[in-house]
């Protein structure tokens, strides 16, 4: 057969699909001008990745598209697709063309055929509305009217030589069963095509479960690995992982509030905006609590909220937490909050993370909550819940979204092992936890801070207290080296009130009874240093009464000798010997 001289390829790098997933993966989407091959089993969604690349290519990148229908008619399958809100009908038929190709239900091969009429008819149309991307839906279904391997190779290479010549972006979808190492007609097409993706869909344990691998792509660096994915509303979403050198989220120094004003005390000044936390804790230990208290708070400072519930219906998580003085109901009228519960939400992990992606955007969140996040694990869903709250967090990191996601724990397992059941302790930036301490007959409530990551913050057990007042931390509280909470710490703190008050009336009656000894000692003091004085006087009367005496008696022997006259006055005896 001879060969078509293909014309050379466009500048454009890649030919994107618009699966931001899927670009991502292949470093911005198809190869431009070559061919592509999309294998995949029944309800893989073949036809739907087919048609989201032409629409995006139509809107989005100015290259109209062609589509050839092999297996459905075009009507049907426009109807079909009606429900991802695609302009179908308004891009038809100058940006969009479709092309019936469906063999006749009874038809009768006679003799032998090939594309050459078909390709030359869609050359004719590529060229009049510009075309730059086709697709062939089911290229399989036409093939196998032909009668051998050998027959089938040739209108192949016949196709693909003819994308080649007119620079076309193309993609062909085919069959392919369960099992990829099973031999199939066109196994060798991988071979030939430049990009071959493989979409698979399996259900495991009841779950749905889809994935997608790009199974090679020339000249193109991609990622080999196996990327979940999920139908939306809005067509494909594949998730993929943060890929080394992916350039980081902004961060921030802002801080926001808990909705506890003693919890952001603890942490510093509350939490960063943009951050993840994480609340675990066993059923009952008030997880929901503390999420419907940071709600409060972000609607409070206007704050879009979204609070998705998998435990309850919204009205009974608003009634329930206003019991403690968490009033959600205004929010919720105002269009600040949204509550939305995920209870009847069935499928797969990455089902529930593309709804909450949705909703969010719907809200314009800055603010989410997941109570609990735990219940990505469900049955069937463990292999790829780590890997979905990983992408749930990264995508919150990367919108500036703060979350606070709640994860149920096993009360028969005891304390927290240092894990959670998606493992995603690891990834979170606060990380608090909620036990029970059992004293003296009941339960009570401690919350602790495991991490915080960027902030010092408290290392302490706090009792946490519920009251149709609100919600707070209180003071820790020792005793014996032992922490008390409940009725236990009020038996001891009344005890020791008591105890106080008795000390406090003992001191004073010591103090009035050394005041009452103060003042007889005073007395008697006083009446001592009367007592002296009195005895000083007396002793300074009777010296001066003596004195008085000897003077008067001196006197009184003078003026007698005066008197007699007769009484010489004898001088005093001189000493022997002078």
């Amino acid at each position: 057969m001879q060969t078509i001289p293909s014309r050379p390829a466009r500048a454009a790098a890649k030919a994107p699909t618009g699966i931001t997933g899927f670009d991502q993966m292949t470093g911005g989407g198809l190869p431009p001008g070559r061919t592509t091959l999309l294998a995949g089993g029944p309800g893989s969604g073949k036809s739907i990745f087919a048609m989201q690349f032409l629409v995006h290519g139509a809107t989005a990148c100015d290259e109209p598209g062609i589509f050839v229908a092999f297996e459905e008619a075009p009507a049907r399958l426009v109807a079909n697709l009606a429900g991802f809100g695609w302009p179908l009908e308004t891009l038809q038929p100058h940006k969009l063309f479709f092309l019936d190709a469906q063999p006749a239900p009874d038809l009768v091969q006679s003799g032998s055929f090939d594309l050459a009429g078909m390709l030359a008819a869609l050359g004719a149309q590529a060229a009049a509305m510009g075309a730059r991307r086709i697709v062939f839906d089911a290229l399989d279904i036409l093939l196998a009217l032909l009668p051998d391997p050998a027959a089938r190779r040739r209108e192949v290479y016949r196709l693909h030589a003819w994308l080649l010549e007119h620079g076309l972006t193309g993609l062909i979808t085919a069959k392919q069963g369960g099992d990829e190492a099973s031999q199939h007609p066109l196994d060798f097409m991988q071979f030939m095509v430049d990009c071959a993706v493989v979409l698979n869909h399996k259900v495991t344990l009841g779950v749905s479960q889809r994935n997608l691998r790009v199974q090679k792509f020339r000249g193109s660096s991609f990622d080999e690995n196996e990327s979940p994915f999920v139908i939306g509303s809005g067509g494909f979403d594949v998730a993929v992982a943060r890929s080394l050198g992916q350039v980081d989220s902004t961060v921030t120094l802002e801080r926001i509030t808990s909705g506890v004003e003693r919890l952001d005390t603890m942490l510093g000044g509350g939490y960063y905006r943009g951050a993840s936390v994480l609340v675990t804790g066993f059923p009952g230990t008030a997880k929901t609590t503390l999420s419907g208290a940071f709600a409060e708070a972000a609607c409070e400072r206007g704050d879009r909220t979204l609070f998705v519930s998998f435990d309850s219906d919204g009205s009974e998580v608003i009634r329930n937490l206003g019991s403690v003085g968490i009033r959600l109901q205004r929010f919720v009228e105002s269009g600040v909050l949204r509550m939305v519960s995920a209870r009847t939400i069935t499928g797969s992990a990455e089902t529930l993370l593309v709804r909450i992606k949705a909703l969010a955007r719907e809200q314009s969140a800055r603010c989410l909550v997941i109570d609990p996040i735990s219940t990505l694990s469900k049955s069937g869903n463990e292999l790829t819940a780590h890997g979905v709250a990983e992408r749930l967090i990264d995508w919150t990191k990367a919108a500036g979204i703060t979350m606070v996601c709640t994860s149920l724990l096993d009360e028969m397992s005891g304390e927290v092992n240092g894990g959670t059941p998606l493992q995603v302790s690891t990834l979170a930036d606060t990380w608090l936890h909620l036990n029970y301490l059992v004293q003296a007959g009941e339960r009570n409530r401690g919350m602790s801070i495991i991490k915080s990551r960027g902030t010092a913050h408290s290392n302490q057990v706090r009792e946490l207290i519920l009251s149709d007042e609100g919600v707070t931390l209180a003071d820790i509280y020792t005793a014996g080296g032992e922490v008390l909470m409940g009725t236990l710490r009020w038996e001891k703190e009344s005890a020791e009130r008591v105890a106080s008050e008795v000390a406090d009336v003992a001191g004073e009656l010591n103090l009035v009874r050394l005041e009452a000894e103060e003042a007889v000692l005073e007395v008697r003091a006083k009446s001592l240093q009367t007592e002296l004085v009195a005895k000083q006087v007396e002793k300074t009367l009777l010296t001066r009464t003596r004195a008085s005496r000897e003077g008067e008696l001196a006197r009184g022997r003078e003026r007698m000798r005066e008197l007699r006259g007769a009484d010489a006055v004898i001088p005093p005896a001189k000493p022997e010997g002078k």
